[in-house]
């Protein structure tokens, strides 16, 4: 894999106990990939951000490392300007994605829980494999 740069950023929700947690990913020039891990507790979820363009293909993989509880975990990619919509939902299909991204702009690979692991607040640690080509 390639080198990566991120940025973190935290924003609060109001009263919400959960926070989101986001990342912008930049590849450094003529790299296509990286491996980016974290955790996520409870109703946390972490957002990576990559900008890509019409017709490239997005690649994603996501793995437990580690856990204190099922290890129920996903990830579900969401277009530009998206406002939750999902054009690839994790849970149902599955946590690895080959597609062909339909319009430019920044793409969000959301990492999530569900199920148990989300309800009653346990960490899942993960290692996400992204490429865009």
């Amino acid at each position: 894999m390639k080198s990566l740069t991120l940025s973190f950023l935290l924003v609060g929700f109001g009263t919400l106990a959960s926070a989101q947690l986001a990342a912008d990913v930049k590849f450094q020039p003529g790299n296509y990939g990286t491996m980016v891990n974290g955790t996520v507790t409870g109703d946390e979820y972490f957002d990576y951000v990559l900008g890509a363009k019409a017709g490239q293909e997005i690649f994603a993989e996501l793995q437990v490392s580690d856990t204190n509880g099922n290890g129920v975990i996903y990830f579900n990619i969401l277009p530009p300007n998206s406002d939750g919509a999902a054009i690839y939902n994790g849970s149902i299909n599955g946590n690895t994605a080959r597609i062909d991204l339909p319009e430019d702009g920044d793409y969000t690979i959301r990492v999530y829980l569900m199920g148990n692991d989300r309800d009653t607040g346990k960490t899942v640690g993960y290692n996400l494999d992204l490429s865009i080509q």
